[in-house]
């Protein structure tokens, strides 16, 4: 099978024409770098019966997005690392299965990564025993604003300030050194979540699962309005807390001096707050 280059859609190449001025040359259209990642690869979680293909293909954006927006389904998970460069680097981890190599090799050929307003995917139609996903690891700048969407799978997001939006279907959640105004939901799949300094920067934290246990841990000395609880499942606190009205399984508490809302919440699964 021959391979191709993956272009930036026409466009961000307009985009990137206008921004630099008019009558400026246009920039050539970024190709994709097929870089080496053993270990992520490794995570497949496919049929170790059936072959199949594993490469990861790399891009690199301007900052300039007012929210990064990424739908990762099918099958596909998303994490995302705010680092202090000002650029976007996009690594696609892109994922077939046949009933040969060769086979999960012409599936993988043909699915395309689409960096326009939405990074997202797009592949071919496959029979019985095959198939392809996409998976993303996102680094973005510290200050950004995401949305992010998938079915079957899971969002991380690490140290990242801003607007956040994130739902996923069938996958766990991991948040950690987060600030801003964040907003999260997944129907089967965990929380893991993790609360750096003294208190919340931003709006709030509101997060939540309807299948899957919720674990929410945080410095000794954090202060907020804290809302957590379960429908049917544990229930267990490491903070002293002042409750008021009926204690049942959902609590309203004020940690240390309160603060911002940290609403973290499951229906079916147990709960536990612990100290860092």
């Amino acid at each position: 099978m021959h391979s191709r280059p993956y272009l930036l859609p026409l466009a961000l190449v307009a985009l990137a024409c206008a921004s630099s001025g008019v009558g400026a040359p246009a920039p050539a259209p970024q190709e994709a770098r097929v870089v080496q990642d053993d270990d992520w690869c490794r995570e497949s979680g496919y049929d170790r019966d059936r072959d199949h293909y594993c490469e990861v293909r790399e891009f690199t954006l301007r900052a300039d997005r007012d929210v990064i927006t990424v739908d990762a389904s099918p099958n596909g998970g998303i994490k995302v690392e705010g680092w202090e460069r000002n650029e976007i680097l996009v690594r696609a981890k892109v994922q077939a299965q046949s009933r040969d190599e060769g086979g999960a090799r012409e599936i993988a050929g043909e699915v395309d990564v689409s960096l326009g307003r939405t990074i997202e995917s797009d592949g071919p139609r496959t029979g019985r025993g095959e198939g392809w996903s996409v998976s993303y690891r996102i680094y973005v700048p510290y200050d950004s604003n995401l949305d992010l969407g998938s079915v079957n799978g899971g969002i991380t997001i690490n140290d990242v300030s801003g607007e956040m939006r994130f739902r996923t279907t069938n996958g766990g959640v991991h948040l950690s050194g987060l600030k801003g105004d964040v907003d999260g939901r997944t129907t089967n799949g965990g929380l893991n979540i993790e609360l750096s300094g003294s208190e919340w920067e931003g709006a709030g934290l509101d997060v939540q699962t309807t299948n899957g246990g919720v674990k929410l841990y945080m410095p000794d000395d954090y202060n907020c309005r804290l809302e957590t609880g379960t429908v049917n499942g544990s229930f267990r606190i490491d903070f002293p807390i002042m409750v008021q009205g009926r204690i049942d399984r959902r609590i309203e508490a004020t940690l240390g001096d309160g603060g911002r809302t940290i609403r973290v919440t499951t229906t079916n699964g147990s709960v536990k707050v612990a100290k860092r």
